[in-house]
């Protein structure tokens, strides 16, 4: 039995979590970190992980970025394993999640959904055999209320991509300045707001008459609470480390 403490558990994907886990029995919620303490289940909501009433197993934490210093601080302190699942995370605080991993078990990636981790897999074999024949271009959407562009799993994408073609490539994010033709060595990043789309993400191979688009769509949140819950059940137990959803596939 994995023990989990959420943290934005009064958030969407918090509540999504907790319904989630009541349909398994290998892990339990024992409690919740929210800035908004309205206990809506069986477990107490705290307002940061000091106030825990005890050490849980692993720690999913679907919040915001501005609760990863508490976060880490904690689970330093006390050992407890992290599954990192928000997104908007800068470059600073990246590296802090992969500093902490050298002392305790961390799971880290943009996305938490096992297909997106497929479409990441066959984008990269796509690169391997069309490589720079093609011009590439991500386009991702997202529901009006999330606030970074692009998304975290369009940037994961175009790194891959990237990584496969020696990182011989850059990424541009917006056109509407640029007036000279496009340069083979773009992978360009496009970023749509609108409605509750809950995440779209298709990779566009363009080449001379043909086009190849590789495309994942999300119907609901559960994909992700999922995939978070799954990578918290992996993470107990595991030695100090940097994780991610391919260790887990």
């Amino acid at each position: 039995m994995t023990n989990i403490a959420i943290c934005g558990a009064n958030g969407k994907m918090g509540k999504t979590i907790y319904s989630c886990v009541q349909e398994r029995d290998d892990c339990k919620v024992i409690a919740g970190i929210d800035i908004f303490t309205e206990q809506y289940a069986d477990f107490p909501i705290v307002a940061s992980p000091s106030q825990l009433p005890e050490k849980p197993d692993v720690i999913i934490d679907f919040s915001n970025p501005a609760s990863l210093d508490g976060l880490l601080e904690y689970c330093l302190s006390t050992g407890t394993p992290i599954v990192v699942a928000s997104t908007g995370y800068s470059d600073e605080q990246i590296q802090q999640i992969k500093n902490a991993a050298e002392q305790i078990p961390v799971f880290f990636t943009f996305n938490m959904s096992l297909g997106i981790n497929l479409l990441v897999n066959l984008a990269k074999k796509a690169a391997e055999v069309l490589g720079s024949q093609f011009d590439i271009e991500i386009v991702e959407k997202h529901h009006n209320q999330k606030i970074d562009a692009p998304s975290g799993t369009a940037i994961m994408l175009a790194n891959a991509i990237n990584e496969t073609l020696d990182n011989s490539k850059h990424f541009v994010y917006d056109r509407h300045s640029r007036r000279q033709k496009r340069e083979k060595s773009e992978i360009g990043m496009h970023a749509i707001r609108g409605g509750t789309i809950v995440g779209e993400h298709d990779v566009i191979f363009a080449g001379h008459d043909e086009v190849i688009t590789l495309s994942h769509s999300a119907a609901s949140k559960t994909v992700f609470a999922e995939g978070s819950i799954n990578a918290a059940v992996f993470l107990k137990d595991k030695p100090a480390g940097l994780y991610d959803m391919q260790m887990l596939i």
